[in-house]
């Protein structure tokens, strides 16, 4: 791959005379960087895919080629993506439906608004894979239909459709009112019983570890089970008797289903697998009784999932905010607590709630300016990114803090060039803010330069469209890949340098 060239193809600032070139030179790396310009133009479009057929696939998913400019015959993966964005011709549909490849049968089952001659068709295609994505797509009766089908695998994808009438994803859970499948992915190739070996040894197998058959298709039917409860067009009353069951799976897929009753709930909060708790406790659908009750729970990852649940009680989150780690994400409650609320959570006497709100970047200028004061440094380092902010502010949340802030204030979005500079020099130098500088949109030249000094920073200075245009230029022989074809597809680049990289391509 020549990464100068691949980086050129995504210059925003390439003249039209110099994409010429870059179209007539391409290699299939160049193309897929030419693929998503705005200004390719239909010509280009059809220049790029006549001289790298791979491009024509690309091209079409980016608008680039229309129904016009693709023959089915001689394109047919450029013919399927535009049936996939629905933009193809529909009578492509009847051409495809019978391809030679199976690739291509399955890609085109996947497609939207086919005819129904074509689903027909489909439906009754001799590779299971094709049949099988049709089925976790298709329309309610064809779904329906395809529930009954011999292979197991077709059944699996006919219980994760959404479409499929409840009744049918009832009757996949137990199997009632269905014939008995004769195929699945296992029996269909090895001689029965079989269990698959975690650490299969043969490189073309594609058996999952622990599938298994011994007739009657067992680990299929567990699968087409897990996916028919995780399914929310299946009905409550057919999956709550799974609230019991053996497989760890299968408990674990109804604890994050909402509409089941509370005592299936109840009997979920008492399962010994911490997993299920946790992912139960962080379900909106839990009444607020047991969300205390799970409040409680020795499990560090419960009371995580409890802290994360959008509807859980706003005293009960203060409370496990000293307790429990709830990591960077922003809890959903603390997301939408109101402004009394939010200016409540931010008066909390523990530091960990009030970290929490300071995440927040829609906080009332009163509410973010007291966080923003606060003598705790992780609260600081929570709130120094915010909108907003002075620079008087900025300035002195480094001049007490340092560098534990230094990233995060480099992050502000209002931080001045000024103050951008000055962190590009902080003493001892803030790395990770050189790396917040190098994607700022108020970054100058002399703050970039600064940036260059880090090695997971370079790159992102080398792209950015402030950095001098003889600095760009010289990064282009950069022993680091990336920073070069980030100084390639920087807009700064001069013309000359660009129209130099065509007439000599450089390392590839």
């Amino acid at each position: 791959m020549n990464h100068l060239l691949y980086g050129l193809a995504t210059n925003a600032a390439l003249p039209p005379e110099l994409l010429d070139r870059l179209v007539a030179v391409a290699d299939d790396d160049i193309a897929a960087g030419l693929a998503g310009r705005t200004d390719l133009g239909r010509a280009r479009a059809n220049a790029l895919a006549s001289r790298v057929e791979e491009s024509a696939v690309r091209l079409a998913y980016a608008g680039r080629l229309t129904a016009a400019d693709v023959d089915p015959r001689v394109r047919p993966d450029a013919a399927l993506a535009l049936l996939d964005e629905g933009a193809g011709a529909p009578e492509w549909a009847f051409l495809l439906v019978t391809d030679p490849l199976v690739e291509r049968r399955e890609k085109l089952a996947a497609c939207p608004g086919l005819p129904p001659e074509v689903v027909e068709t489909l439906a009754a295609d001799g590779d299971v894979r094709v049949v099988a994505e049709l089925a976790s797509r298709a329309a309610p009766s064809v779904a329906a239909a395809l529930a009954a089908h011999p292979h197991a695998e077709v059944r699996r994808a006919v219980a994760a459709n959404e479409r499929t009438p409840p009744a049918v994803l009832a009757a996949l859970l137990t199997g009632e009112g269905l014939p008995p499948a004769r195929w699945c992915p296992v029996c269909e190739r090895e001689e029965t019983p079989f269990v698959h070996e975690p650490q299969c040894p043969r490189p073309d197998c594609d058996l999952l570890p622990g599938a298994s058959c011994d007739g009657s298709h067992e680990s299929t039917v567990h699968e087409i089970r897990r996916t028919a409860l995780e399914n929310p067009a299946t009905p409550a009353d057919a999956v709550v008797r799974f609230a019991d069951h053996p497989s760890v799976l299968l408990r674990r897929s109804l604890a994050a289903r909402p509409g089941l009753p509370a005592e299936v709930y109840g009997r979920l909060a008492a399962d010994p697998v911490p997993g299920i708790r946790a992912d139960l406790a962080g379900n909106p659908a839990i009444d607020t009784v047991l969300m205390r009750a799970l409040a409680d729970d020795r499990d560090h990852g419960v009371r995580r999932g409890l802290a994360h649940n959008p509807r859980v009680p706003l005293d009960l989150l203060v409370r496990l905010a000293a307790t429990t780690k709830l990591g960077a994400a922003l809890p959903p409650r603390v997301a939408t607590a109101g402004p009394a609320e939010a200016a409540e959570l931010a008066r909390s006497k523990d530091p960990a709630v009030r970290v929490l709100v300071a995440r927040r970047r829609d906080l009332p200028a009163g509410v973010r300016d007291a966080l923003a004061a606060d003598p705790d440094a992780k609260v600081l380092a929570s709130v120094a990114s915010h909108p907003g902010l002075s620079e008087a502010r900025l300035r002195s949340l480094v001049d007490r803090h340092g560098v534990r802030v230094a990233a995060e204030v480099a992050a502000n979005p209002d931080a001045p060039p000024a103050l951008l500079e000055d962190l590009s020099r902080h003493e001892p130098p803030a790395r990770k803010a050189l790396r917040a500088i190098a994607r700022h949109r108020n970054a100058t030249g002399t703050a970039l330069l600064g940036c260059l000094t880090d090695p997971r920073a370079r790159p992102l200075a080398a792209g950015h469209p402030a950095l001098p245009p003889h600095v760009v230029a010289d990064l282009l022989t950069d022993a680091d890949r990336q920073v070069g074809e980030a100084a390639a597809a920087n807009p700064s680049l001069p013309t000359a340098v660009m129209a130099d990289l065509l007439r000599r391509p450089g390392p590839s």
